[in-house]
């Protein structure tokens, strides 16, 4: 890395998420960010660049500074919390809160008024309806951050967009970054004079590492075709994309019904089940998602090794970005097609990909290594997810390799065991009390 480039704190930020090295996108970023107030970048999906802009973030809060000095806007509340989780695991001593609806604003004014962030990321209507109640004061925020700049200027996001940035009048700087070019970026972003740093034609693509097929069927054959497909490739974790929300239910249902492991994910879904269906995924409880194209944005899944695009893209930027979801970093990726006989594919898809062909006998599976478990209790009841590590440790005798990931909520928490030692966990921690609180620990039974 070139250290001359980084400030003591950036260099412990990167220490503390383990990555030794900026690529040539995140350098150059970095670099322009100093030289100018603002920055467009564009960067194909999985290059890294919610660090190039939170790097530059970091160089511009001020210690002696009180208040919000910096608002990233995103499009949906799963890639808020990302970014938030992303800036926790840097170490920095600048706070950033998440604010997203689906929850109530009580809990979110409650924890800007203990926390006193510098840094708050969110939704736009979200970020809208707490500084029109005065619960952000913008006097000293000089920083807007724009995440997937694209799908935030869109019309519907457009006129929400315009309204924040109207409550925020002390902003001089903004960063706009997505994977792909927006028609024109509105006037009132305030980066008209600001000449694109475009990563999108590099040296080696994300494409370049990704093998693409084709997966020839008929439509009343498409759901047992899938299924044929997963019974194949479902030993690694796999997103599968639909269009529409009732196709997500009606392919996880069937899948479901033949015995697979499978986490349904669309915004139709209250936000508990959304935080399940991703979390049973991100922990290996679950190999397969199902999911709309609300995941086909900004969200960072380590290790997805293969993308089904059960119904096709509706355009090339939806196309872009969910094979983005695959080869991410320096990985290489599957992606699949689910192709009709007689039907060509649309014209930003290469005709002559290969078609892939089931050439050994079908077998089903084995279920993921891990199983979740729900404990009823969470943040508000000061439950850690060190304290849930070592109550399973100590009460169920479990090694540490044979607990997973972790997460605490508010109200309710999740813990991965291997699947082998679920049952005799369960029996061994009934009725134990997890620092002296007594709670419900079961098996979670989920989308």
């Amino acid at each position: 890395m070139k250290n001359n480039l980084l400030t003591p704190t950036q260099h412990n930020a990167l220490c503390s998420l383990g990555i030794e090295e900026l690529n040539a996108m995140q350098l150059a970023a970095l670099e322009q960010c100093r030289k100018l107030q603002s920055m467009v970048l564009l960067s194909p999906t999985g290059s890294g660049k919610t660090l190039a802009y939170l790097l530059p973030l970091l160089e511009r809060l001020d210690d002696t500074v009180k208040g919000v000095q910096a608002v990233v806007v995103v499009p949906s509340r799963e890639l808020a919390v990302q970014i938030a989780g992303v800036w926790r695991s840097m170490n920095t001593s600048f706070r950033m809160v998440a604010l997203y609806g689906g929850r109530p604003m009580n809990e979110e004014v409650s924890v800007l008024r203990n926390s006193y962030p510098s840094v708050v990321v969110g939704t736009p209507g979200r970020l809208i309806d707490h500084l029109r109640s005065g619960n952000l004061v913008n006097d000293v925020c000089r920083l807007l951050v724009i995440d997937e700049f694209d799908k935030c200027l869109e019309m519907g996001f457009c006129d929400e967009m315009q309204q924040l940035l109207a409550l925020l009048p002390s902003v001089d700087s903004r960063f706009l970054l997505s994977a792909t070019n927006s028609d024109k970026i509105p006037d009132f972003a305030g980066v008209d004079a600001v000449a694109p740093l475009d990563f999108r034609v590099l040296d080696e693509l994300p494409s370049d590492r990704i093998t693409f097929y084709k997966f020839t069927t008929t439509p009343d054959e498409r759901l047992h075709a899938l299924f044929e497909l997963l019974c194949v490739i479902s030993d690694e974790p796999v997103i599968v994309f639909c269009n529409f929300r009732e196709s997500v239910d009606e392919v996880r249902s069937y899948l479901a019904k033949q015995g697979l492991v499978v986490s349904a994910y669309h915004g139709a879904l209250e936000q508990k089940e959304r935080e399940l269906a991703l979390y049973r995924f991100t922990a290996r409880c679950s190999n397969i998602l199902v999911s709309t194209d609300l995941a086909a944005r900004g969200l960072d899944i380590d290790g997805v090794r293969h993308v089904v695009h059960f119904q096709r893209p509706m355009t090339e930027d939806i196309y872009v970005h969910r094979n983005g979801r695959t080869a991410r970093w320096d990985a290489g990726g599957n992606v699949y097609f689910v192709s009709y006989e007689n039907r060509s594919l649309p014209s930003f898809i290469p005709e002559d990909i290969a078609e892939f062909r089931i050439s050994k006998r079908l077998t089903m599976p084995e279920p993921p290594e891990w199983a979740a478990l729900y404990i009823g209790k969470g943040k508000r009841d000061k439950i850690s997810r060190g304290d849930i590590a070592g109550f399973f440790m100590k009460k169920a005798n479990l090694h540490r390799e044979e607990l997973g990931s972790i997460v605490v909520f508010d109200r309710y928490s999740y813990a991965a065991v291997r699947r082998c030692r679920m049952r005799e966990t369960l029996r061994l921690v009934a009725g134990e009390k997890i620092k002296g609180v007594k709670t419900i620990i079961e098996p979670v039974r989920g989308r």
